[in-house]
């Protein structure tokens, strides 16, 4: 900071209230005031700060919890935040703590230059209310699922053997559409009681889940088309990568840094004759695992991913190192594409040229050797596979 009329200001966030302290630029205490976590308050936080002259930047401290309130309310006005850490517990117990304590070191961190990071835009919370409900909705259809199962178990033979052959879909419906009371054993119509409520519970929650997905694919798609684009990557994998990078391309310093922030970037531990790296455990672990789970889906379907997997495994790496290896390189397309530089591929143009010739789904199949539903889902643009579009594409030329 070069003007010494400048200041900085910190912010300690909670849920009912924010502690502000403004310092200057050469450090001094200058001001410290709590205000009410409402549009009154906030309003009055913003008129408080622009009081004490011009204020360089501000650190808050929780920008994506108790404090994007604040944030959201900074930046309409045209001041400058910065995402503060928690403080140190090594500094807590050297300092103590307290709102006003924690206000001030957050000014300081911004003034020294340790928190740099930019915040994450108030516009990606509603896409983290749809994931962090797809979530639970799909931890209790899972949950749903083992007690059906594990309530048949326990049932009577004569149940058992009625659905034992029955697969999860036809079970549920034919669960869910029995009839207790016409049942005259009091043990059985009990526990088809119990079965038919739990049917129907994972009904609902797969209605539920179905519909989250609809509404996560329309938001991803609509936000960042070139990641949708990206192989491997879905609704719910995208709705997770929109959230790390928080709708905010700055966040997002170069592909290095990205892969540190997902947690796809080793970590040297050399020491002395030693060199060697470390698998990176910290970073956003949800990021991580939607890297992972990206990756699953390349192995199963996409024949270059499985090629380099084989090659790999046969000079002696372990499958681990071969998925970190393929999560470093599925980072940078990632990267490309949350920083608005993917190209997306254009296959509108498959379902009229085929409809042109008079030919159908099952045509085009068997040409390329896969399944109709898989060149409906490529005509539509709901899946990615360059190859198999290039192939497909060829072929109608030539048809």
């Amino acid at each position: 900071m070069t003007n010494p009329g400048d200041h900085v200001a910190g912010i300690d966030s909670h849920k009912d209230t924010i502690h502000i302290a403004v310092i200057t630029a050469t450090g001094i205490e200058v001001a410290d005031h709590e205000f009410d976590t409402t549009t009154a308050g906030y309003r009055q936080a913003v008129a408080w700060l622009v009081a004490h002259g011009p204020i360089t930047a501000v650190g808050v401290e929780g920008t994506s919890s108790y404090g994007v309130g604040i944030t959201a309310t900074l930046r309409r006005n045209g001041i400058g935040v910065v995402e503060v850490n928690r403080t140190r517990p090594a500094e807590r117990r050297k300092q103590g703590k307290t709102d006003r304590l924690d206000a001030y070191r957050a000014a300081r961190a911004v003034l020294s230059g340790e928190a740099t990071t930019a915040p994450k835009h108030d516009t990606i919370e509603p896409l983290r209310a749809l994931v962090i409900t797809r979530r639970s909705a799909n931890k209790a259809l899972q949950a749903c699922w083992r007690q059906i199962n594990s309530v048949l178990v326990n049932a009577s033979p004569r149940l058992r053997d009625k659905y034992r052959e029955l697969g999860r879909d036809k079970l549920v419906d034919q669960l869910a559409s029995t009839r207790p009371d016409q049942i005259k054993d009091l043990h059985d119509a009990t526990s088809l009681r119990a079965l038919r409520s739990l049917a129907r519970r994972h009904q609902f929650l797969r209605a539920e889940l179905d519909d989250l997905d609809t509404q996560l694919d329309e938001h991803t798609t609509a936000r960042n088309p070139g990641l949708r684009a990206i192989h491997g990557i879905g609704p719910a994998l995208a709705a997770i990568l929109l959230i790390t990078a928080g709708d905010n391309p700055d966040r997002l310093r170069s592909q290095a840094s990205f892969a540190a922030l997902c947690g796809t970037s080793p970590i040297p531990v050399s020491s002395g004759k030693t060199q060697r790296h470390r698998l990176s455990r910290g970073g956003d672990r949800q990021a991580n695992w939607a890297l992972h789970q990206a990756i699953k889906v390349r192995m199963s379907q996409d024949q270059r991913t499985r090629d380099y997997r084989d090659r790999h495994l046969a000079t002696g790496k372990t499958l681990a190192a071969v998925y970190r290896s393929l999560k470093r390189a599925l980072v940078r397309e990632v990267f490309k594409a949350l920083t608005g530089h993917c190209e997306i591929p254009n296959y509108t143009d498959l379902r009229p040229a085929r409809q042109a010739k008079n030919l159908t789904l099952t045509n085009a199949a068997e040409a390329c050797h896969t399944w109709p539903a898989r060149i409906s889902e490529i005509e539509l643009g709901k899946r990615r596979d360059d190859n198999l579009a290039h192939r497909y594409r060829e072929w109608l030329t030539a048809a």
